[in-house]
């Protein structure tokens, strides 16, 4: 199946969305998904054009995936410059489109590079995903090059795109509870084991080994953990 100028077939656009959902099925790893979707989005929009997905998390804007070197350096022009249809479409939410980058009027900056590294119209698509800002990208060096069933294919593959996304910050968020729990965990291992050691140097309860130990804190402003670790390695319980 290869991208055409002139247009796609519904049964094209049916058999990449068919081979995402069976990949979201399988075993695969977030970052293989979405480089399949601009892979398979590079199929179904006009030959030659080059597609990525724009990621923004924190306030920042990456590319997660991308089929060639002008879809990443576009992507990474209107980063570097703070706007562009890529970023707009993330943040806002709309389909952005440039018909004709030679009459663009938009993205003064941006568009003389666009021009430069030889894009004539691009298509911007919102990614709905509920936790982070993105977008699906397409540069395509013809004007005019998209057509309506190019932008329902690419539509529809930015809803799978957002599935992979919904699963990654699934696992970071996993993975950050998971952190977190380990600190917790090794700051009471610490604090358990100064207290043993306040209990023995001056035969005091724990519950006074522990008052000991916040007092020491809050006087120098360090926290319990710190002191803790602290008086275990060193045996010292000093500023």
């Amino acid at each position: 199946m290869t991208g055409s100028a002139d247009g796609l077939s519904a049964s094209g656009t049916r058999d990449a969305l068919d081979e995402l959902a069976r990949l979201l099925l399988a075993v695969e790893n977030t970052q293989s998904v979405l480089q399949r979707v601009v892979d398979l989005a590079r199929q179904v929009v006009p030959a030659r054009a080059e597609v990525s997905i724009t990621v923004v998390r924190d306030e920042r804007a990456t590319t997660a995936a991308f089929t060639g070197d002008m879809a990443r350096h576009l992507d990474e022009t209107q980063y570097g410059q703070g706007y562009g249809p890529c970023v707009e479409a993330a943040l806002g939410g709309q389909l952005i489109e440039v018909t004709d980058g030679r009459t663009e009027s938009r993205w003064p900056e941006y568009i003389p590079i666009f021009l430069e590294f030889g894009a004539l119209s691009s298509l911007a698509v919102p990614v709905p995903a509920a936790q982070l800002a993105a977008g699906l990208n397409v540069y395509a060096p013809v004007a005019g090059a998209f057509t309506d069933e190019h932008r329902y294919a690419v539509a529809q593959l930015a809803a799978y795109a957002a599935v992979a996304l919904a699963n990654l910050e699934a696992l970071q968020d996993a993975r950050d509870q998971a952190a977190n729990l380990r600190a917790a965990m090794e700051s009471r291992a610490a604090i358990e084991q100064a207290k043993g050691i306040l209990i023995e140097r001056f035969k005091v309860t724990p519950d006074q080994a522990f008052r000991l130990l916040t007092a020491v804190s809050m006087n120098t402003n360090r926290k319990v953990r710190d002191l803790a670790e602290q008086l275990v390695l060193t045996g010292e319980l000093t500023p």
